[in-house]
């Protein structure tokens, strides 16, 4: 652990206090938040409370960096700026000259510019339009010019990258905040703003950032944006060991790990264990409420909204927890309102977008769901959630080729998320191209299938291709474990099926084992029954066959007793004619094996119902299923001996022919089968 973080605790909470300073002097106050929680977090750690280092006391380091005739300026600029007057109070220290007072001059004047283009925003429509960025046109200039000039420090130089930023220069946004943090190591907002540039862990990796502490903490953190979940808990794991164990941020992270983890349990505990050290958080509040969402827990939904709105009502995650709340009890029509009202409060509040977008799907409004997930995707590219309503949305309105392009974008976002590779399965396969298909289907059962549906999905489209012995082979599959599928009508489809296609085998035991799982659906239970005395007829029929061979054998005998006496009247003439013995006897015979042909089959279905209730562990079901079977022959078609059931139909989900266009070019490149 001390190769992991080698730095003595007293010296960071030194360092920390000094960011504080730093960043609260300029206007920082999102740095400053989390620099003071991370230092409230190592509150166990002693060290000279009279200087933050070693040089300079507590009132220098305040004042440092402000020139002593620019105070006045300086104080009237902060105060202006503190009520969110950022015109003002860009205009108080427009000619000052230290470096405090004139980062506090352009940080100001892009707030104000910032704030003028989201209230002329009326619609939210246009975030991100090139003619809404003209404003800041001069301001990069003018930065850009000082930035030549070597007149901005580290702060100055995280604010040209977030202009840069602004404005879509991704890649010289990147340079200058990577320059920013080399500079001022404890600049959190600038690690904020450099995360959503990487996109891949090869990049993150090959960053020049120094070897400063705080690089563990930006690690972590874009490992979570790359949804490299388990590598962003490892690092936080080994910072709690480091001393960090009662830092909030890392246990907010931590759930938020598990959240994307899926672990709904254990993130659930973890922001409970959150809300109870620290009660008036509102910070990733409207996760816990997803959590609640997911598990069903309307009363601790309810607690939670209106915990929230006595905390600040006016916090987009706390419209954001209401409309969570509105949507479980299916009001979907007042969740979205909830929904808007946050992005009014915040129009890039990606969370907002993606959850209206769900709203919107569930009321059948399909192009405002698209316009929602859009918005969050302008957010947020690396959301998966918006990438997957996307597709989801044009699958609706069967524009395939589109729902294949996003729900290949989803599959690169989360490579081991079976949910994206089953979708991907379900649009190949509508578009016809199942050799595809099946290796998506393969590959959602190799990473984990959440949904426990892929083995269903792949053996429906093995019985559609005609292969039924793999089809038989993936049911199987699928129905041994009945608790992992979320799908009852699927599992009882598959039920059906296998019992259909061991009753055409003659394997009657499989057959009746499979039908009896089948009495327990209501949409089944008459197919079931149908199939049931079909196999009860089959096996009568086939003792029955059994039983006449004996008397084909004594029947060959009497013919010949016949034949021999017959014989015997010709040699003696001269006796009286008389009807012969044995054509009587013949007669009695005939008519006996006539009644006994039709006990016959009595007999024969009573042993094989015998043979049923003797087999293992299925005494009671099928003893109970044979007399209800037996009682409702009324209601029952009763299929002919050897007929086959007109239930046997094996394609469940008949897809829909795809577009004319060609599509030699959609490949499954982005699917990797091992």
């Amino acid at each position: 652990m001390q190769d992991f973080f080698s730095v003595l605790l007293p010296d960071v909470k030194k360092e920390l206090r000094r960011g504080i300073i730093e960043c609260s002097k300029r206007g920082l106050l999102h740095s400053t938040k989390w620099l003071a929680e991370m230092h409230h977090g190592l509150n166990d750690v002693q060290i000279d409370n009279e200087a933050p280092d070693d040089d300079h006391t507590f009132s220098q380091c305040q004042l440092e960096g402000i020139a002593p005739a620019e105070y006045s300026d300086y104080f009237l600029a902060k105060s202006y700026y503190d009520v969110r007057e950022y015109e003002r109070a860009a205009h108080a220290v427009r000619n000052c000259e230290s470096s405090v007072p004139r980062f506090l001059h352009f940080y100001s004047t892009y707030l104000a510019r910032e704030k003028r283009r989201l209230d002329s925003t009326t619609d939210q429509a246009n975030l991100n339009e090139p003619n809404q960025m003209r404003d800041l046109a001069d301001l990069l200039a003018t930065l850009r010019a000082e930035y030549g000039k070597s007149r901005l420090d580290g702060y100055g130089i995280y604010l040209y990258g977030v202009v840069l930023k602004a404005l879509n220069l991704n890649q010289a946004a990147e340079q200058m905040l990577v320059h920013a943090i080399r500079l001022v190591p404890m600049l959190w907002s600038a690690y904020l703003e450099l995360s959503p540039l990487i996109m891949e862990k090869k990049k993150l990796l090959g960053l020049q950032l120094g070897g400063h502490w705080m690089r563990h903490f930006f690690m972590a953190h874009t490992y979570l944006e790359l949804y490299l979940n388990d590598d962003g808990l490892k690092i936080y794991e080994d910072l709690q060991t480091s001393g960090f164990g009662k830092s909030i941020y890392l246990i907010a992270q931590m759930a938020l790990v598990y959240h994307n983890k899926r672990d709904v349990d254990k993130a659930i505990e973890l922001y409970q264990a959150l809300l109870e050290s620290d009660p008036y958080r509102l910070d990733n509040v409207d996760t816990y409420s997803n959590l609640l969402f997911v598990k069903e827990m309307k009363t601790e939904m309810a607690q939670l909204a209106h915990k929230a709105v006595s905390i600040n009502k006016y916090r987009p995650e706390t419209c954001c927890v209401i409309g969570n709340y509105y949507s479980i009890r299916c009001d979907h029509q007042v969740a979205i309102s909830y929904f808007q009202r946050a992005l009014k409060l915040n129009p890039k509040y990606l969370a907002a977008w993606t959850l209206m977008g769900h709203e919107f799907m569930e009321l059948k409004n399909t192009n405002a769901a698209i316009q929602s997930y859009r918005k969050a995707v302008e957010v947020n590219k690396r959301d998966y959630r918006a990438w997957y309503g996307l597709g989801q949305a044009y699958e609706i309105i069967k524009m395939h080729y589109y729902s294949l392009y996003y729900f290949k974008i989803a599959h690169q976002l989360r490579p081991y998320d079976s949910r994206m590779l089953v979708a991907l399965g379900e649009t190949y396969e509508k578009l016809d191209k199942c050799e595809n298909a099946v290796k998506c289907y393969w590959k959602a059962i190799d990473v984990g299938d959440i949904e426990g549906i892929a083995m269903y999905k792949l053996a429906s489209l093995h019985e559609k291709l005609g292969d039924h012995e793999t089809a038989v082979h993936c049911y199987i599959m699928y129905c041994e474990d009945e608790r992992a599928a979320t799908d009852k009508q699927s599992l009882y489809q598959g039920f059906m099926t296998l019992a259909n296609y061991y009753e055409k085998k003659g394997d009657f035991e499989r057959a009746a084992y499979y039908a009896y799982k089948c009495l327990d659906s209501d949409e089944r239970k008459t197919e079931a029954k149908a199939l049931l005395k079909t196999i009860d007829l089959r096996r009568s029929a086939e003792w029955q066959k059994k039983s006449k061979t004996p008397s084909a054998v004594a029947t060959a005998e009497t013919s010949s007793e016949e034949e021999e006496e017959e014989d015997m009247e010709w040699e003696l003439p001269d006796m009286r004619v008389r009807v012969p013995f044995t054509s009587i006897a013949t007669t009695t015979t005939s008519t006996t094996a006539t009644a006994a042909s039709s006990s016959s089959l009595r007999a024969g279905r009573a042993l094989s119902e015998g043979m049923r209730r003797s087999h293992s562990n299925r005494a009671s079901l099928t003893s109970a299923a044979s007399s209800s079977t037996t009682t409702t022959t009324a209601t029952v078609t009763t299929p002919t001996v050897g007929e086959t059931p007109g239930t046997s139909n094996l394609a469940a989900n008949p897809t829909e022919r795809p577009p004319s266009d060609d599509a030699s070019s959609m490949d499954i490149s982005s699917v990797s089968i091992d």
